[in-house]
């Protein structure tokens, strides 16, 4: 017999598919997943990265070394180019206590060191062609005009930071190398504004790849520290031309460590982070964060955290889940564009302008103080290391504008005291310590610009805006040999003059001392307004 009576106990049960396992209020109270936090670097370093460990020294030092090699293209005319000394032949008339062997018959009178010694006895350039040495000089700074603006704007878009770095260390090796096989001089004049056009790039490049991983607090310290870089190359080259008399090799020998920076320490050189971000990378700029914060022995949230723009950042809404986001691309026109940066980009290439008229004017005159150039070299460089060193500690404490002012004000007063000093005896000396006094504090000037340019302009068209401000630069190293030349105090007054003038500019910039350090156009100005 049935345990049941009731037929309908036999059908099988069959749920309703269409209704849902848990009934309304069962739905309401699960848990709702947590929203992603968006935040931007700066905030990213500052909580779960670290604004400056392990990761960011090792990157810093590695990426800044690039200073030196700019160095070496810049600076190695001061040697390749030089005058070299010469000696009566014993045929022919010649007397040796003459200061030129202009009107000398040929044959008469002989280099010391020979026709390879530097580029001027090789190709002549003395007497009505000594206007030449100048003139490579100043088509190498063209060259660097161009390369700053180029590659500027490809580190900006396309090529990145490290690529454009890539790019410019290629080149800068390559076309070094060839220059030392110049068969005559204006094929020399072609190949040193090549190795100025990439060199333009070489600075601007390494400078802002080696800052932007830098947490706010940092990033001004690590930034004036760049120079160090800059000045011991200057240092190193004293060294390698004491050892390479020839000019030609002396070439060689100073682009080869191009070379070795390609091979042995760009590998191991990261993108920057707010590249990857801007160009819509997010997955990638975030891998790069997550690097920093295990080689700083810090704990980095396995999710529930992505990096996004200023502008974005902070928003917790639906849209917080996204990981990738569309490419920010910017360019110089759109600093031009917007009112807010269009005035600081005109009063920098203003400042820049200046501050490159005294510093390379001032620096010109180390080939004419009659003793060992290679020692004078030598402490020139170093000369300027303490004026980085008090500008770094000095920067957080004053903040940006007001060293700015100070260092150009500085420099100014001390050359508008040498214009006021005759040269007789003893206060040809006190106008030689104006001088020193003058390029010590437009060095120190030199190594504020860069992190105070580089803080007044948003990550999407930051290198544009340097490579504008180091345009600026090289015109006024393509001037500063034409000043030179007017005589003995002139110069001094002219410098005296710009180093004024620059401050005057510098006192119209705004305060960037603990500001953010913006991604975008549209985030910097919604922060700055709000600052407002």
């Amino acid at each position: 017999m049935s345990k049941s009576s009731n037929p309908e106990s036999l059908v099988p049960y069959e749920p309703d598919l269409r209704s849902p396992l848990l009934g309304p209020d069962a739905a309401e109270a699960s848990p709702k997943p947590e929203p992603v936090r968006r935040l931007c670097i700066d905030d990213m370093l500052t909580k779960y990265c670290g604004e400056f460990g392990r990761w960011q020294l090792r990157h810093f030092v590695l990426t800044s070394m690039a200073w030196a090699l700019e160095a070496f293209h810049t600076m190695v005319v001061i040697f390749a180019d030089r005058e070299p000394a010469w000696r009566c032949s014993g045929t022919g008339e010649c007397s040796a206590g003459l200061k030129s062997v202009c009107g000398l018959e040929p044959g008469s009178w002989e280099w010391i060191g020979g026709l390879g010694s530097s580029t001027v006895a090789d190709f002549g350039l003395i007497c009505s062609e000594k206007y030449k040495v100048g003139l490579v000089q100043a088509v190498f700074f063209g060259g660097c005009m161009i390369g700053a603006g180029v590659f500027g704007h490809l580190s900006d878009s396309k090529l990145g930071r490290k690529g454009s770095l890539l790019v410019v260390c290629i080149l800068n090796a390559i076309f070094g190398c060839l220059t030392a096989l110049s068969p005559n001089y204006w094929t020399y004049a072609l190949l040193r504004l090549l190795t100025g056009f990439s060199t333009g790039g070489v600075g601007l490049c390494a400078f802002v790849l080696a800052t932007e991983p830098i947490g706010p607090k940092m990033r001004g310290v690590a930034g004036m520290s760049t120079f160090y870089f800059f000045s011991g190359g200057i240092a190193v080259l004293s060294g390698i031309a004491y050892f390479f008399k020839s000019w030609r090799s002396l070439y060689i020998a100073t682009s080869i460590p191009s070379f070795l920076f390609l091979v042995l320490i760009l590998p191991f050189v990261s993108e920057s982070p707010r590249w990857c971000l801007i160009r819509g990378k997010t997955g990638d700029a975030m891998e790069i964060m997550r690097k920093i914060a295990i080689t700083n022995r810090k704990h980095f949230p396995a999710d529930g955290v992505t990096l996004a723009l200023d502008e974005d950042a902070n928003d917790n809404s639906d849209k917080s889940h996204k990981t990738e986001q569309e490419a920010v691309a910017g360019s110089l026109i759109d600093v031009l564009r917007c009112p807010l940066t269009r005035i600081r980009l005109f009063l920098a290439v203003g400042i820049n302008f200046f501050c490159s008229i005294v510093y390379y004017g001032l620096s010109l005159n180390v080939v004419n103080l009659g003793t060992n150039l290679n020692l004078n070299v030598f402490l020139n460089a170093v000369a300027e290391m303490p004026a980085f060193f008090l500008t770094a500690v000095l920067l957080d404490k004053f903040g940006r504008k007001p060293l700015s002012i100070g260092t150009q004000w500085f420099s100014g007063a001390f050359c508008v005291v040498g214009f006021l000093l005759k040269g007789y005896g003893v206060w040809k000396t006190v106008r030689m310590v104006c001088g020193i006094l003058g390029i010590f504090g437009m060095a120190a000037t030199y190594n504020l610009l860069y992190i105070y340019t580089m803080e007044l302009f948003p990550t999407v068209v930051r290198n544009a805006a340097l490579g504008s401000t180091t345009q600026a630069a090289q015109m006024g190293a393509i001037l500063a040999p034409l000043v030179v030349v007017l005589g003995e105090r002139i110069p001094f007054l002219v410098f005296g003059v710009c180093g004024i003038a620059g401050g005057v500019l510098a006192f119209m910039l705004p305060e960037t001392l603990n500001k953010p350090l913006y991604d975008t156009m549209g985030g910097m100005e919604e922060g700055e307004s709000g600052l407002a």
